[in-house]
């Protein structure tokens, strides 16, 4: 059993090499035809080679026999040759470009799913170790680099190598010695070049992970955006936001700074050889070691293998950047699932109210105390329990246990005497509905919204859908409130439900919940936010909702546990007192105490 919660990485602790064969390995359609893409590559590098030999063709040619005697027939059609084995190299581009971007988009289009897939397997608590901004910016836009750079870098690096090879090997044909002196100039500046990327990738990881508080600084301060207005705390948030955006430009000019070292000097480089090989090749020219046209095509290569070695710097600079949104991508996919489900349950899972018990469990958040200790409870088939306490008492994270966004320490929780972990994800989520105090909707029609959970079961009938969303509507009696919108329930209720009143969007909420049809209800209690008119609708569709099922309710106001058949008193968690309303009433304990409070409370209010 797991002591403590896995929290997801900053990034990946993998080397460069080591990120991109476990990237590949994780996605592998990347590479798919990839024997076919390197055969389309080599043509597209060999076409290039056939310009300098053309060159050289028609120069010795004029050089050896005059202007008169020059065969024009020749050069022409070794001129042709030359533009056909272009053409071809261009048709063999095209067809590696197609190919590349195909399998890359699948590849990173997997890696995305696995990455959101995986979020939604961390409990609760590990999401929360990651601001939901940043979680956002792994999955777009760390994604992006990795897509930019392979379907760009990726080819250009291939090209590139074939392209120097070839170059090298006809350099050596056309003049060994030359070709050994551009070799000796740019091996130093290869050795120089390792340590100047490895600043570039730490520079590029930093780049990454500033874009990543820039975006979860942005996401915050939208969502909190009438927090924000109602505090008067414009200012203070457009400060952070200002101080995450400066941080992240000056990660960036730091990293273009460094990549323009590097560039810089491979332009350095290039253009020295260039000089160099003119220098000797004169030299070698006048002993009668080298044609002119030798020379000449020989300079045409040059510019060839200098090309690439340029194109080099800046591939890798885009590999680093590349490499270090990988490593947050594949830092999420290396973040431990704690929470884990068989694929079937022990045994068959039985429907209608259920029978729950808590055994002695304990728990405790990362490098905190306990929040439960030596819990027990056993709420037996239809009872509805009501849990009050103290804000910190601990009944919140154990609604949290019960419907397992997290696990106990120690000790065990029992659904119809199977234990939770012994339950398929499918027959828990089935069985056991956590109904929160502020329902969640999406960007939707209230239909739709109350559909959702039917849709992501597998009932694709319309007519299904409609049948079970009317019913849920009718039996919570919340037709006559639905017919208030002109649009009935095709009416779209704005992001997160802004359009409706949070009585409202609970209502939506509810009639979501009853067409799941669950066995236990796990309830943040659902009308302490809403106005006196609405709490009666949702107090009527809570009774309908409740009927049949075993219910567990955070109760906040002391009339739900008053109308409860069980409560259970929590105080630093621990359950201190386990009764009805009028037992506690009697026994003058901690229940006494905390109704008497609330009765005065509420006679001043």
């Amino acid at each position: 059993m797991s002591n403590s919660e896995s929290s997801i990485a900053s990034a990946s602790d993998l080397g460069v090499f080591a990120t991109i064969k476990r990237g590949i390995s994780v996605t592998p359609e990347i590479v798919t035809g990839i024997w076919v893409t390197l055969l389309l590559a080599i043509v597209a590098s060999a076409g290039k080679i056939t310009v300098p030999m053309a060159v050289q063709r028609a120069l010795d040619s004029i050089a050896s026999s005059g202007a008169d005697g020059v065969e024009v027939r020749d050069i022409a059609a070794v001129s042709l040759f030359a533009l056909g084995a272009l053409a071809i190299a261009g048709l063999c581009t095209a067809a590696l470009n197609v190919r590349l971007f195909r399998s890359t988009e699948a590849g990173l289009a997997h890696l995305r799913e696995k990455a959101f897939s995986h979020i939604h397997q961390l409990t609760v608590l590990t999401q929360n170790t990651e601001r939901k901004g940043a979680l956002v910016s792994r999955v777009t836009s760390d994604v992006d680099t990795v897509s930019l750079f392979v379907q760009w870098g990726g080819i250009m690096l291939v090209t590139s190598l074939l392209q120097l090879i070839a170059a090298s090997i006809v350099m050596f044909f056309y003049s060994w010695q030359l070709a050994l002196l551009v070799w000796a100039t740019f091996i130093p500046f290869v050795i120089a070049l390792q340590p100047a990327q490895k600043g570039v990738n730490r520079a590029f990881t930093q780049v990454r992970s500033r874009m990543g508080a820039m975006l979860g600084a942005v996401s915050e301060a939208v969502v909190g955006a009438s927090t924000i207005s109602a505090y008067g705390i414009g200012d203070r948030t457009q400060s952070k936001i200002d101080a995450a955006a400066i941080a992240h430009r000056d990660s960036a000019i730091t990293a273009a700074k460094k990549v323009a070292v590097s560039f810089s000097g491979g332009a350095f480089a290039a253009n020295l050889v260039l000089v160099i090989v003119v220098i000797a090749g004169a030299y070698l020219g006048v002993a009668g070691e080298i044609s002119l046209g030798s020379l000449v095509a020989f300079l045409f290569l040059v510019q060839l293998f200098t090309g690439p070695v340029q194109l080099a710097t800046e591939i890798l600079n885009e590999m680093q950047n590349a490499v270090a949104g990988w490593r947050r991508v594949l830092a999420i996919l290396e973040t431990p699932i704690d929470v884990t489900s068989p694929a079937e349950s022990a045994h068959a899972v039985a429907s209608g109210p259920a029978h729950l018990i808590v055994e002695n469990i304990d728990f405790a958040y990362p490098a905190g105390p306990k929040v439960l200790d030596n819990v027990s409870l056993n709420i037996a088939p239809g009872q509805r329990v009501a849990i009050v306490g103290e804000t910190g008492s601990g009944k919140t994270t154990l609604a949290k246990l019960i419907t397992r966004f997290s696990d106990p320490r120690a000790g065990r929780i029992l659904l119809d005497g199977l234990d939770l972990r012994d339950h398929s994800e499918e027959d828990l989520r089935r069985r056991i509905l956590l109904v929160p105090q502020e329902g969640f909707l999406f960007a939707d029609t209230i239909f739709n919204n109350v559909a959702y959970p039917l849709r992501a079961h597998g009932m694709q009938s319309h007519m299904e859908l409609e049948e079970r969303v009317r019913g849920a509507l009718h039996a919570l009696e919340l037709e006559r409130w639905l017919a208030t919108f002109p649009a009935g329930w095709d009416t779209h209720v704005g992001q997160r439900g802004d359009k409706l009143s949070a009585g409202e969007r609970q209502l939506i909420a509810l009639a979501r919940a009853y067409v799941c049809e669950a066995d236990l209800l796990v309830m943040d209690e659902v009308t302490s936010a809403v106005d006196p008119a609405t709490e009666v609708a949702i107090a009527r569709a809570l009774d309908v909702l409740m009927t049949n099922k075993s219910t567990v309710t955070i109760a906040h106001r002391l009339s739900t546990a008053q109308n409860s058949d069980v409560v259970v008193v929590m105080d630093a968690g621990v359950v201190v007192e386990v009764g009805n309303h009028s037992e506690l009433l009697a026994a003058q304990g901690r229940y006494s105490q905390m109704y008497a409070a609330w009765i005065a409370q509420t006679h001043n209010a």
